[in-house]
């Protein structure tokens, strides 16, 4: 069971390492609020598809916490996006990388504040191992030139979507016992109905852009790939494996991003590339290595 968890929480990671590259393609060509209310129109019109006689069977059920679901879809579908394709219009992709992987740090910080759990020594080793090699590439080899990344509005709106985001993983675990597209379903309806009042308000400003070729098929891929399928992906990678260890994953998010980015935009592949997508992943392989030996059993005396 964790090895199919591992596969679906690295493709999580691939997909939302292309919604940064997306929505970097969408600036100019289709506005943030408008990316994000149509990314949950189409999402939604496909769970329909796939889940609607699921979704009858678990409504009895899922009314009940409906209040409770709406708040997981609004914060983690519509404020965590929203929040990070607004950013990637003021500030640059290597800064929205950066704090983006900052996400496992604070669901280890809210899960010890609310229910005193701990990590290991050799988790939060792994994870500063992660981070350092997310470092590596975001300054392009060289660590010290973080220190001259600009903070502004955008930095800020991407660290206020870090923090919802981690929440909203933490929260899962109060989710009601129903089936994924049930659940699915419930959180994508949640976030298109959040989504509106922020597409009125983008209207009303004068700073609505109606997508164009290059902003449809930037819908089209944020629709099915980083809405649905990654959203999925990790919901099930959370039951398998828990928050904290499938959080680490996020870590890969950064480097996924620029591995396409070379793919998509052309960017020359680097040494350091190669090297700092080794810490990460040896930084998640650590943190697994310190959950089996928690989970192992103490042989007898």
């Amino acid at each position: 069971m964790p090895r199919n968890a591992y596969v679906l929480l690295v493709l999580t990671a691939l997909f939302w390492g292309g919604n940064a590259v997306a929505g970097k393609l969408a600036v100019g060509h289709v506005s943030p609020m408008a990316l994000t209310t149509l990314r949950w129109v189409f999402a939604l019109a496909m769970l329909l598809a796939i889940g609607w006689h699921q979704f009858v069977r678990d409504w009895p059920v899922a009314r009940l916490r409906l209040p409770f679901l709406f708040i997981l879809g609004s914060l983690g579908f519509t404020a965590f996006n929203a929040s990070l394709y607004s950013a990637l219009t003021m500030t640059s992709a290597i800064n929205v990388s950066i704090e983006q992987a900052a996400i496992p740090m604070v669901i280890f910080l809210i899960n010890f504040l609310m229910f005193s759990q701990r990590a290991t020594r050799l988790q939060l080793l792994g994870l500063a191992l992660s981070v350092i090699g997310v470092a590596l590439t975001a300054s392009h080899g060289d660590l010290r030139r973080l220190a001259e990344l600009d903070v502004n509005l955008g930095d800020a709106l991407m660290i206020a979507a870090v923090i919802v985001y981690a929440g909203y993983t933490v929260a899962l675990r109060f989710k009601p016992a129903i089936h994924w597209q049930s659940l699915m379903i419930i959180l994508a309806g949640s976030a298109l109905v959040s989504s509106s009042p922020f597409l009125a308000w983008e209207v009303q400003a004068g700073s609505f852009i109606f997508p164009d070729l290059r902003g449809w098929m930037v819908v089209a891929y944020t629709a099915l790939f980083p809405s649905v399928l990654s959203q999925i992906f990790y919901i099930r990678g959370v039951e398998m494996i828990g928050a904290n260890r499938a959080g680490l994953f996020i870590n890969a998010v950064p480097i996924f991003g620029t591995l396409l980015s070379i793919l998509v935009l052309g960017e020359a592949f680097h040494l350091y590339h190669a090297v700092a997508m080794a810490m990460v992943l040896g930084g998640i392989s650590m943190a697994e290595i310190s959950a089996r030996r928690q989970r192992a059993p103490i042989p007898p005396a």
